[in-house]
């Protein structure tokens, strides 16, 4: 039942096939495409609160949606794909059931745009650090699948078993989003782009990953999107930050006001602005 359990502790990775079923990923599918169209209108990066589109001019003018985050706050497909019992239970061997969420995001990309992520690790994010404890064990980032997710199509590629080295101290000067792998990085700590393996995905499949694997993904040179909803799950008692998700393997709505998550001027500038 918990064979992804032995494979995500050793690999660093594991990949549960057929989660969501072909009708609910026509749903979920067409949520997706509801927040890109929100943030198509918007025109620019844009930020309420937690809510985040990130939007970078494409080609002939026409806006370029790379990133939403926490989206679920509106969107209620989104929100119920987070809280599934489904991913309650594939979360409970490796970090129990008490979980809060502090990733819930799309990436999208379309083909011919520049949407690479450089080989890098999720752990450089966790900050504050203080916030964030015992981070190997406590931490589990998802990604669903809502298209095929191939080479061509610019999927995953991550470095099996690189998590069990830790903080690698790989370089974090430059932007990741939007940058090549350049697999001079992974030579700088000791590893190798010999080693990465293709994350191959198609619609419904859920691809789980520790903070400290080191993973990146290539431009799409397919003929279709490629979109990817993710969510990163931490064991409540070891973090200061995030939205509830579960409590005893129980689904936990959203309270009345939005949790500090990453963005720190939550408080003092969450009326609607643009970036």
């Amino acid at each position: 039942m918990h064979d992804h359990v032995t494979h995500y502790r050793r690999e660093g990775y594991a990949i549960i096939r057929g989660l969501f079923s072909a009708g609910e990923l026509e749903s979920i599918a067409a949520a997706v495409d509801q927040i890109h169209c929100e943030a198509v209108q918007h025109g620019r990066s844009f930020r309420h609160g937690n809510l985040f589109y990130r939007v970078a001019p494409g080609g002939a003018g026409e806006p370029l949606v790379q990133m939403a985050q926490w989206m679920s706050y509106h969107q209620p497909v989104l929100n119920a794909v987070r809280l599934d019992l489904r991913m309650a239970a594939i979360l409970e061997p490796l970090v129990g059931s008490d979980l809060k969420q502090i990733i819930n995001q799309i990436h999208w990309k379309v083909p011919g745009s520049n949407g690479d992520f450089a080989w890098h690790q999720d752990s450089r994010f966790r900050e504050p650090a203080w916030a964030y404890r015992n981070l190997a064990t406590s931490y589990v980032q998802t990604g669903l699948a809502i298209d095929p997710h191939t080479p061509e199509a610019g999927c995953l590629r991550f470095v099996p078993r690189s998590h069990l080295w830790g903080d690698l101290g790989m370089d974090c000067s430059g932007e990741v989003l939007g940058t090549g792998m350049n697999d001079a990085l992974l030579e700088a700590v000791g590893l190798t782009a010999a080693d990465a393996v293709d994350v191959l995905l198609e619609p419904g499949d859920l691809a789980l990953w520790s903070p400290y694997l080191v993973h990146g993904s290539g431009p799409n040179r397919s003929s279709h999107r490629r979109r990817l909803y993710i969510n990163g799950y931490v064991r409540a008692e070891d973090c200061d930050r995030g939205e509830w998700a579960f409590r005893g393997g129980m689904p936990v709505p959203f309270g009345p006001e939005p949790a500090l998550v990453h963005y720190e001027g939550l408080r003092e500038r969450g009326e609607p602005h643009y970036i």
